[in-house]
C-alpha cells in the first residue's frame, strides 16, 4: 500500500488550539483522524485530545495488518470516544461535559470508508472533479425541502456553527458513515476543521488538491483561510491524503 500524507494545524486567532488530528497506518491499512473541539462548552481540546487517542488506540489494537469489519471499526470506534469522554466528565465533576466534531477515514484493500460527527469535513478529489464531501450535522446544511420553515428554524440558521449533534453531549451522538468506495491512484482526501471549510470556498479546494501535492496544497489552504480571517481566524486543522497503489 502507498499513500503520502500531510497534517498541519495552525492556532490562528484563537487563545488555544482545541483541535486535534493524527494519523497512523500498517503496511496494509491507514486511519486518519480530525476532531474538532467546540469551543462553546468548557475544555473542547480535552473531548478532541480524548477521541483522538481512542480511535487511535482502536485502530493499534486491531489493524493486524487489516481490519476486519471496517464499518463496524467506525461505529464501535466513534462511540467509544464518546463515552470515554462522557466518563471524564463524571469522573471530574464537570457541569458541562466537554465536546468535539470528529471526521475519520480508513483506506485498506485499494478502498476507503470514512465516518463523521458534526461539522468537520471530508472532501474526496478524483482528477479535477470533487467526487463527494460530508454533510455537516448542522441546521444550515441540512435545511428541510419546502417553504413551510419555521421562523425559529431561520433563527438557527443564520448562525453556521449550530449543530445538532457531537461527540460528549447527553445524548447519543448522531454519525453518517460512508460506503466502502473504491480508489485509483491520485485520488486525494482532505480531512479539515471548520477553521478551514468556512473561509475557504468548495471550489477553492477542489482545485487546489487537482494542481498539486497534499504537500503543498495543505499548506497552502491554510495559508488562505488564515489571511482571510484574520486576528478572528479559528484553529485551523487539516489532513491531506494522496493514494498511490
Amino acid at each position: 500500500m502507498k499513500f503520502s500524507a500531510f497534517q498541519r494545524t495552525e492556532q490562528a486567532g484563537r487563545k488555544e488550539n482545541e483541535d486535534r488530528m493524527g494519523y497512523l497506518y500498517t503496511p496494509e491499512a491507514a486511519f486518519f483522524v480530525v476532531a474538532d473541539g467546540m469551543g462553546g462548552h468548557a475544555h473542547g481540546e480535552l473531548a478532541a485530545q480524548i477521541t483522538l487517542e481512542t480511535m487511535t488506540k482502536a485502530f493499534q489494537a486491531q489493524a493486524h495488518p487489516v481490519i476486519a469489519d471496517p464499518r463496524e471499526f467506525l461505529i464501535k470506534a466513534l462511540l467509544q470516544a464518546h463515552h470515554e469522554i462522557l466518563h471524564f466528565s463524571n469522573e471530574a465533576g464537570m457541569d458541562d461535559s466537554p465536546r468535539t466534531t470528529l471526521v475519520a477515514l480508513l483506506i485498506q484493500g485499494g478502498a476507503a470508508m470514512w465516518i463523521h460527527c458534526g461539522d468537520s469535513r471530508l472532501y474526496w478529489v478524483r482528477g479535477d472533479q470533487l467526487e463527494k464531501r460530508t454533510l455537516d450535522h448542522s441546521y444550515a446544511e441540512q435545511m428541510p425541502q419546502g417553504s413551510n420553515i419555521s421562523a425559529e428554524y431561520l433563527a438557527k440558521v443564520a448562525n453556521r456553527n449550530v449543530l445538532f449533534t457531537c461527540l460528549g453531549s447527553p445524548t447519543k451522538p448522531i454519525y453518517d458513515i460512508s460506503a466502502s468506495m473504491s480508489l485509483q491512484p491520485g485520488d486525494k482526501f482532505l480531512l479539515c476543521s471548520d477553521g478551514l471549510w468556512g473561509l475557504i470556498k468548495e471550489g477553492e479546494i477542489t482545485e487546489a488538491l487537482a494542481v498539486t501535492s497534499v504537500a503543498k496544497s495543505v499548506p497552502r489552504l491554510i495559508e488562505m483561510a488564515m489571511q482571510r480571517g484574520g486576528i478572528y481566524c479559528d484553529n485551523v486543522t487539516c489532513i491531506g491524503v494522496e493514494w498511490q497503489s
